[in-house]
């Protein structure tokens, strides 16, 4: 017997807009220039290629090997954890947070980006978002039904956000208004005062603002980032995000924090508690000797001359090589526009054509730029994630390709 249905099958449709599609697909394509025999230089991904300092695996290796270690973890994170974090807020950014009340572990950053608007929002709410963006800012809201309204990072602008262009009905209808300074895949900074603009904006129409600061550590030529937090009254309506990925190379540990408004941090909580049970504790120890380390002054910790000098070393080659491009202020990425004689400006695709045609005859792996959003378009992010003699060695296959291709 034969049976019809018009059912949709057992997929959600909210899939289909969380942003990742474009990944897999570099993925497939660095199979296929493998296939072909071609060796790949992954400039796609952003996973440190370095390894935490021995001190940090070493305290890792101790707590893994107690045997009162695999009890539940509290899904707030232990006392030690949030204690040493909340110590270093306070020594890094001069910002004082309560450690029992606004700060929660997380299962690194992402987890608390994908959750919280599960978390604060009901379906049907409205965010601010930036376009581009790193892709769970938009996919977190399709998960919990909230709209997104984007907030366009222009090149004219030097990729800051236009807070004036945000209509007095857009900020009447936010929830909350979600950026980062410096961010992913554009490492555009802001200054105190327009933080201070924010949080002026924020208070006035009672919206949550949620900093994502994952680069908090990788700041370049003299440049710190800055807390969200260390504008007065910003724990009234601000969260803000840490990650132990980059600034401590602990990408596979899956550990961070947020921290700030009470409120958001509760409800944030209250939804982790009923999701999953924590980060384990031995990973909690290890992050928060990693702050201890921090905080006594181990500049063997820093992570941002390595990338400083991988930035400065991989630009320079690629201008040599006909591609000018911007130096970023911080993070691990360029974000680079095309060159001028590769398609026509304002084409749809035009990024992704060009990543994947690269990737295919060269074996460099950068992501197209209209993967973060539609005004990606015409842009490519490239991650500064191999060595120095890598990096040279993408710069003259890249080289190589435009010259064939012009």
């Amino acid at each position: 017997m034969t049976y019809s249905s018009s059912k949709r099958g057992w997929r959600s449709d909210k899939l289909s807009y969380l942003g990742s599609s474009i990944f897999s697909e570099v993925s497939e394509w660095k199979a296929e220039a493998r296939r072909s025999g071609i060796e790949v230089i992954d400039l796609g991904i952003g996973s440190p290629d370095q390894a935490p300092a021995l001190e940090i695996r070493q305290a890792l290796s101790d707590a893994v090997l107690r045997e009162n270690s695999y009890s539940y973890p509290a899904s707030k994170g232990s006392d030690l954890f949030r204690k040493q974090a909340a110590a270093w807020m306070k020594w890094r950014f001069d910002v004082e947070v309560d450690d029992e009340e606004e700060l929660v572990a997380l299962m690194g950053s992402q987890d608390g980006l994908a959750h919280l608007a599960l978390s604060i929002c009901n379906p049907g709410d409205l965010a601010i978002v930036p376009d581009p963006g790193y892709p769970i800012y938009s996919g977190s809201l399709a998960i919990a039904g909230v709209k997104a309204w984007h907030l366009p990072l222009l090149e004219r602008n030097d990729f800051l956000p236009d807070l004036d262009s945000i209509s007095d009905e857009i900020w009447q209808q936010a929830v909350f208004i979600l950026l980062s300074f410096p961010g992913n895949p554009i490492a555009v900074t802001a200054d105190l005062a327009y933080m201070e603009k924010l949080i002026a904006l924020a208070r006035k129409w009672e919206v949550l603002v949620i900093h994502d600061l994952a680069y908090s550590e990788m700041g370049f030529d003299g440049y710190r980032p800055l807390s969200i937090l260390q504008v007065p009254g910003a724990l009234e309506t601000a969260v803000e995000f840490h990650s132990f990925s980059k600034s401590f190379n602990m990408a596979g540990c899956r550990v961070g924090f947020m921290t700030g408004n009470r409120q958001a941090v509760g409800a944030l909580r209250e939804l982790k508690s009923n999701v999953d049970y924590g980060v384990f504790n031995p990973v909690q120890e290890a992050a928060a000797f990693a702050l201890e380390l921090a905080m006594a002054g181990g500049d063997k910790l820093e992570v941002a001359p390595l990338y400083e000098h991988r930035r400065d070393v991989f630009i320079e080659a690629l201008s040599l090589e006909g591609w000018s491009v911007a130096k970023p202020k911080a993070t691990m990425f360029v974000w680079a526009r095309l060159p001028e004689a590769w398609g026509t400006p304002g084409e749809v695709g035009r990024s992704r054509k060009f990543a994947q045609e690269l990737l295919l005859k060269t074996g460099v792996a950068i992501i197209p730029g209209d993967a973060f959003g539609s005004q990606g378009e015409g842009f490519v992010r490239i991650a500064l994630v191999e060595e120095e003699k890598r990096l040279l060695e993408a710069a003259r296959r890249i080289g190589e390709f435009l010259r064939r291709n012009r």
